[in-house]
C-alpha cells in the first residue's frame, strides 16, 4: 500500500495512514461513496473495510494520554490525517483504534484521573494543615508582641493575613519569617479596616493617603494598649 507522506508524522516506525478527503471519493474496490475515511493502495482510495481497517474506531485528537495508551494497547491501528489547504500541509486529526484498546485505555484513563483526584485531596489536606499550623505560630507571634490584644482577635488576625495566595503580608517572605515589621503591619491592617472608619472614609473619596492620616490616632492607640501586658496602665509602662 502506498501513503502519502505526512510532514511531522507521529510515528516514526510508519504508521498506516488514513485521510479524511476533501472532495467525494468512491471506494475503488466495491464503488461504496462517498467516503469519509479512506486508504491509499496504489494510488487508488480504498474504503476501510477494503482496506481491512473497517473494525477500527475513530479517537479524535485532543486528549493526548487516551491517544497515547490506546495506541499503546491496539495491536493495529492508523493516523488519521487531512490536507490544509491553508498550510499546504496533512494535519493530523485522530487515530483509528481497536475498540477493545479504546475501551482498556479509558479504563487506565480513568485510573489515572481517580488517582490524581486522591492525590489532589491529599494535597489539599496537607496544605489546610500547614496553614492551620502556620495561622496559630502567626497569632502566638502577635501575642508576644501584642500581649494586651485578645487571643480571639490575635487569631484572627493571624487567619487573615496568611490565607493562601491571598498576596496579604502573612504570605510575604518577611510574614513567613515572622519579621517584626510584618507581623505589625497585620495587626495595623486589622485595627484600620475594623476599629476606624477607614473603610468608610475611602468609599466616601478620601484618598488613601488622607485617610490613614485621620485615622492614624485610633491606631496608634490601639496599638499602644496592645503593646501593655495584661493588668499594666499607661504609667506603670512609662
Amino acid at each position: 500500500m502506498a501513503f502519502p507522506t505526512i510532514p511531522d508524522s507521529p510515528d516514526p516506525l510508519g504508521r498506516l495512514v488514513v485521510v479524511q478527503p476533501l472532495r467525494r471519493k468512491r471506494c475503488a474496490g466495491c464503488r461504496r461513496g462517498p467516503l469519509s475515511l479512506l486508504a491509499l493502495e496504489d494510488g487508488a482510495p480504498r474504503c476501510l473495510d477494503c482496506a481491512d481497517l473497517g473494525h477500527l474506531v475513530f479517537l479524535p485528537r485532543g486528549d493526548t494520554a487516551l491517544t497515547r495508551r490506546s495506541l499503546e494497547e491496539s495491536s493495529l491501528s492508523a493516523v488519521v490525517v487531512r490536507f490544509d489547504r491553508r498550510k499546504s500541509r496533512y494535519e493530523r486529526r485522530g487515530v483509528l483504534v481497536e475498540a477493545s484498546a479504546l475501551v482498556r485505555a479509558e479504563a487506565r484513563c480513568l485510573a489515572d484521573a481517580e488517582a490524581r483526584r486522591r492525590r489532589r485531596a491529599r494535597d489539599a489536606r496537607g496544605r489546610a494543615m500547614e496553614d492551620q499550623r502556620f495561622a496559630a505560630v502567626f497569632a502566638a507571634e502577635i501575642l508576644r508582641l501584642f500581649p494586651g490584644c485578645p487571643d480571639e482577635r490575635a487569631r484572627a488576625i493571624a487567619a487573615h493575613a496568611s490565607v493562601r495566595r491571598s498576596g496579604r503580608v502573612g504570605r510575604s517572605a518577611a510574614g513567613r519569617a515572622l519579621s517584626e515589621g510584618a507581623v505589625t503591619s497585620a495587626v495595623v491592617a486589622a485595627v484600620r479596616h475594623r476599629d476606624t472608619p477607614y473603610d468608610e472614609l475611602l468609599m466616601s473619596g478620601v484618598g488613601r493617603y488622607e485617610a490613614r492620616r485621620r485615622i492614624a490616632p485610633v491606631v496608634e492607640e490601639a496599638l499602644r494598649t496592645w503593646r501593655r501586658g495584661p493588668g499594666r496602665t499607661q504609667d506603670e509602662e512609662a
